[in-house]
């Protein structure tokens, strides 16, 4: 058993996986039962949750993203007890308060008021607390017109305002909501959102899944993605956010290199290659500086330390902007046919040059180190060497090229040979 989490730890997950078996083969009427009463039935497991590990803060509003079938509700039901993980081990601090499936913990043929009353004493209430908040709980939900109305005649949406409610009048210590604040109108998402950020305010501890990045980045202090029931990375929500809209919009080949990619990064390194530094240099400054002058030659470097051998990795050099929109990538593979074989405890410099055409700003160096060929990735690291570009530039564009405008006459104006 793994220690247990310092006291300002909220959630903590160590290790946690899960499976499920599915049949590869249906028996659908009695006779085939009949008949074959002794055939084995084949199986196959389906992965949902593969060594999750992370913790969440006292007072911290954690997002938890990733595209369809990537284990975020399965982590959350987990999480609430309402699947046994296989694997692993889970810390809750707190009163909790699951938000994470229409339906759940509602009886179809109670009453709204039924339901309000049942639930919030499940959730920790006393039935005399419960009574107390009945009205702010209808108020809040704006069903009370409908509190005698059997809950199975409730749409989707007024399922959704009566349980939320119920949940933010609980006082719970830790709430976990999952996606189906996405099913509710626009005017009762926006009073919802309200009330979290009231949450946050008041130092409770807030786990949210959703496929809305603007959601993540606008209540998330940090943000987990999962692909395939994997750890991607942890990080700031915005860097999550940007990661999680490359990983949807990337084709299978891609989405394994960007995984394999965002895990070394998050590790610190591939495991065969550890990148020591990186910087800038410029001529006029004669070596490693943080500004560099627009139009004038530059480099970008390097330092990497060889932990296995390697034969001929390819060097790759990505440099984003403020808005971590990548504006020029350099590859050793475009320019050198072979970078040589080097051997475990290796140091080597790795430079390259170009013609600074970048626009006047701040941008970041990305470094990362990949197997020959480059499918296979070695090392990455992203977010730690910055330098800035000076000088002025009219254009205002991200890159400003050396250009040349000529003026001719159209066809049209040519006078005719006489």
């Amino acid at each position: 058993m793994s220690a247990a989490p310092a006291d300002d730890v909220a959630v903590k997950a160590d290790g946690v996986a899960k499976s499920f078996r599915l049949p590869t083969e249906q028996v659908s009427t009695l006779k085939e039962r009949f008949v074959h009463p002794t055939r084995r039935r084949r199986h196959e497991d389906l992965h949902a949750l593969q060594d999750v590990s992370f913790e969440v803060a006292r007072g911290e509003v954690f997002g938890i993203v990733g595209r369809n079938g990537s284990g975020k509700s399965t982590l959350m039901k987990c999480l609430a007890g309402i699947y046994r993980s296989d694997a692993g081990e889970m810390w809750l601090r707190g009163r909790m308060a699951p938000f994470i499936e229409l339906g759940v913990g509602f009886n179809p043929d109670l009453t709204a008021q039924d339901n309000v009353l049942v639930n919030a004493v499940m959730l920790g209430l006393t039935p005399e607390q419960s009574r107390a908040r009945y009205g702010s709980i209808m108020d809040f939900a704006e069903l009370h017109e409908f509190a005698e109305l059997k809950l199975k005649n409730y749409s989707s949406g007024m399922q959704v305002r009566l349980a939320f409610s119920v949940m933010v009048h609980v006082d719970a210590d830790l709430l976990l909501i999952d996606e189906v604040l996405a099913v509710g109108d626009a005017a009762f998402q926006e009073k919802c959102y309200d009330v979290l950020q009231q949450a946050r305010d008041e130092g409770r501890t807030i786990l949210l899944v959703t496929h809305d990045m603007g959601q993540v980045q606008r209540f998330c202090d940090r943000a987990l993605l999962l692909d395939r029931g994997r750890v991607v990375a942890i990080g700031d929500s915005r860097s999550i956010a940007r990661q999680y809209t490359e990983l949807n919009f990337a084709t299978p080949l891609q989405r394994e290199s960007i995984v394999a990619r965002s895990t070394s990064a998050r590790r610190g390194l591939g495991g065969a290659v550890t990148i020591v530094d990186a910087w800038a240099q410029s001529v006029s400054a004669e070596g490693r500086t943080v500004l560099v002058e627009r139009g004038e030659p530059a480099s970008l470097a390097m330092r990497v330390r060889f932990d296995v051998a390697a034969e001929d990795p390819v060097f790759v050099f990505e440099v984003v902007d403020e808005h971590e929109r990548r504006v020029l990538v350099l590859s050793s593979d475009r320019t050198l046919l072979r970078s040589g074989r080097h051997a475990a405890g290796d140091e080597l410099d790795v430079v390259v040059a170009f013609e600074n055409y970048l626009a006047p700003g701040r941008y970041w160096i990305w470094p990362r180190v990949s197997a020959a060929g480059g499918e296979e990735l070695l090392a990455f690291r992203e977010g730690n060497y910055p330098f800035a570009v000076s000088g002025t530039g009219a254009g205002g564009a991200v890159m400003e090229v050396p250009h040349l405008f000529e003026l001719h006459p159209a066809p049209s104006m040519q006078q005719p040979a006489s």
